[in-house]
């Protein structure tokens, strides 16, 4: 076995043979090191052993009812599609502190109760460590069905056998940056390391039929570090979002090959660790200041969830030579699209004015129903008139300043109705095509912006 040297880059996984500046696949910078790799033999080998599955017709092929694990965990198995699916591969990315490794131990926990054997890798604790934790989240006390076994290891080969030992229901590795293959002599994190190990896990799941969720740091740009071949090999990839400052994670999948990828969960970070938000929207609206300008309230979907958030707008002089443009939580692109819609069209003087858009609850709104509540943000920040507390507005906004439908309606609708909204501001094609028509709120069908800015304007 010959032993050459190759430069890899830490961002793509590209490979060459000297040190490059410039990787010519993803263009990042600096991002090659020098690696280690032994060259495989030529020679054919014997693969009856390895390959024993034969194809078989797709209508033969029967499903079962429990290719599923539910977790008990309302929020995650609604990110999931339902629950774990058997054979499985999970990542878990997100910022350091955000919840990552609280998340997982609380899963252990609850399929060990289930009856479920479970075995936790944990490469960055010891055992000890990992029990201090549990005592917190009052988890991982063994019970007469089910089992949770907890290991310090990072050796893959000696992970493999236990998995195979074992034969666990669910393997949760934590981290995938500091877990090694021995055959391998690049350093744990590295390309070559963090591709070949997620390679050998997905491998064993699928053979094993065991499901096995993954814990990835993120980069400083907020990316899994390592390959990104890393995410295509997995199932599921899943996000956690929010300010780890902050006691609110939104959990959202970015890749789910058993379910939708439109789905988020909420969580509360406590004490006592992740505890779910069953109603989100009661929540994000809890602390709304009344009669304050620039403040609008809009249902957005994340899949087939409606979530009523508030959208906040500050509109000041701008005491530079150019004016600011800021959106937290809402697209920056968006934000200037609808600032010169309303310079254009309703003949706002916004050239000299700094914008700031926050949507309060760290929550990411890319819903295009927001297009309407975000323009009536500025417009009533601009002006110093407080829109009516108790309206829902909805509405995407076209170029031509024209009030464009939005999907599902009703739902956002219902929603709003729940928590006591009496007017709900919407597209008029959208109420025509509404059906059944709400009794407990009022709607105010509306066909361009001027015509909504008019309405609101004269509610006061």
């Amino acid at each position: 076995m010959k032993i050459k040297s190759v430069f890899s880059c830490q961002n793509c996984g590209y490979q060459s043979a000297k040190w490059l500046g410039k990787c010519p696949d993803c263009n990042s910078w600096n991002s090659f090191v020098e690696e280690d790799y032994a060259e495989t033999s030529s020679k054919p080998k014997e693969r009856s052993a390895l390959y024993k599955d034969s194809p078989v017709l797709l209508k033969d092929i029967r499903i079962k009812d429990a290719n599923r694990i539910p977790t008990d965990i309302g929020e995650l198995d609604r990110v999931l599609g339902g629950g774990i699916v058997l054979g499985s591969v999970v990542l878990v990315g997100g910022d350091p502190g955000i919840g990552k490794s609280t998340i997982a131990l609380q899963i252990s926990n609850q399929l060990s109760r289930k009856g479920r054997t479970v075995l936790y890798i944990s490469g960055e604790e010891s055992i000890s460590q990992t029990k201090l934790r549990a005592q917190r989240l009052a988890a991982g006390a063994d019970n007469d069905k089910g089992s949770l076994y907890i290991v310090n290891q990072t050796d893959l080969s000696l992970i493999s056998e236990y998995i195979r030992k074992l034969k666990p229901d669910l393997v949760i590795v934590d981290s995938i940056q500091v877990i090694f293959e021995p055959s391998i002599s690049s350093s744990p994190g590295s390309v070559s390391q963090v591709r070949e190990c997620a390679g050998i896990l997905t491998q064993l799941a699928k053979t094993s039929g065991t499901s096995i969720f993954i814990i990835g740091h993120v980069t400083k740009e907020g990316t899994i570090a390592g390959p990104r071949v890393l995410e295509h090999i997995v199932d599921t990839v899943l996000y956690f979002e929010g300010d780890r400052f902050s006691t609110y994670r939104i959990l959202r999948a970015v890749k789910n090959r058993f379910g939708s990828t439109n789905e988020i969960g909420v969580f509360e970070m406590s004490p006592a660790g992740l505890k779910e938000v069953v109603n989100p929207s009661e929540i994000f609206l809890s602390e709304r200041p009344q009669d304050v300008s620039g403040s609008v309230v809009v249902s957005v979907l994340e899949g087939s969830r409606p979530i009523l958030v508030e959208i906040q707008a500050l509109v000041s002089k701008s005491g530079f030579g150019y004016a600011r443009r800021r959106a937290e939580g809402f697209d920056y692109n968006r934000l200037s699209l609808l600032v010169a819609v309303l310079e254009k069209r309703i003949g706002l003087s916004l050239e000299a004015q700094d914008i700031f858009v926050n949507v309060a609850g760290g929550i990411k709104v890319e819903d295009p129903a927001a297009d309407l509540a975000v323009a009536m943000a500025v417009n009533s920040a601009f002006r110093e008139e407080p829109v009516i507390g108790d309206m829902l507005v909805l509405g995407e906004i076209g170029l031509s300043g024209e009030i464009r439908s939005i999907n599902q309606p009703l739902l956002r609708i219902n929603e709003a109705e729940k928590l006591g909204f009496k007017h709900c501001m919407l597209p008029a094609n959208s109420c025509k095509n509404l059906g059944h028509k709400p009794k407990k709120i009022e709607l105010v069908p509306v066909g361009t912006l001027k015509q909504a800015l008019d309405i609101a304007k004269g509610r006061k």
